[in-house]
C-alpha cells in the first residue's frame, strides 16, 4: 500500500465517489490524530495543531496553504494564538474523498517538519491570559 503522503490529490467532480465506511476505517489509522467530525451535515477530518506562539502558527498556516494550492485541494483553516485548526473535506461532493486523507497526512508532515525546525510544539493548552 502506498503511503498517503506519497499520493497526489486528483480533481474531484460532483459525481466523484465518497470514501465508503470501510475505506474510512482503513484510512483513519494512517492519520491517528485526526478526528472525524460532522459540520453542517458534512463529514470532515479535523485536527488542532498547537504552537509556542502566533508566528509559528502563522508559518504553519502559510505552509499548509502553499501545499493546498499545489495539490489543488483546500482546507478550512482557523488560525489563533498558539493553535491552528485544519478541516479537510471535499466541497464538490460534500463528503470525504481519498483526497482528504492524503491532504491530512501531508498536513501532518508539514507540522512535523516545522516542529523539527523550531524545536517543538506547544504541548500544553494555551492559557487564556496569553491570548490576544
Amino acid at each position: 500500500m502506498t503511503s498517503l503522503t506519497e499520493q497526489k490529490c486528483v480533481a474531484c467532480r460532483p459525481d466523484a465517489p465518497a470514501v465508503t465506511p470501510e475505506e474510512r476505517e482503513q484510512l483513519l489509522p494512517q492519520i491517528p490524530q485526526w478526528r472525524l467530525v460532522e459540520r453542517e451535515g458534512i463529514p470532515r477530518l479535523e485536527r488542532v495543531f498547537r504552537f509556542k506562539n502566533y508566528l509559528d502558527a502563522l508559518e504553519f498556516t502559510n505552509r499548509v496553504a502553499a501545499a493546498a494550492e499545489e495539490e489543488g485541494h483546500h482546507p478550512a483553516i482557523l488560525l489563533e494564538w498558539g493553535k491552528v485548526t485544519v478541516s479537510w473535506w471535499t466541497h464538490a461532493i460534500r463528503n470525504l474523498h481519498l483526497n482528504d486523507f492524503i491532504a491530512a497526512a501531508k498536513t501532518d508532515r508539514i507540522y512535523d517538519q516545522l516542529v523539527a525546525e523550531r524545536g517543538g510544539p506547544g504541548s500544553e493548552p494555551v492559557p487564556h491570559e496569553a491570548e490576544g
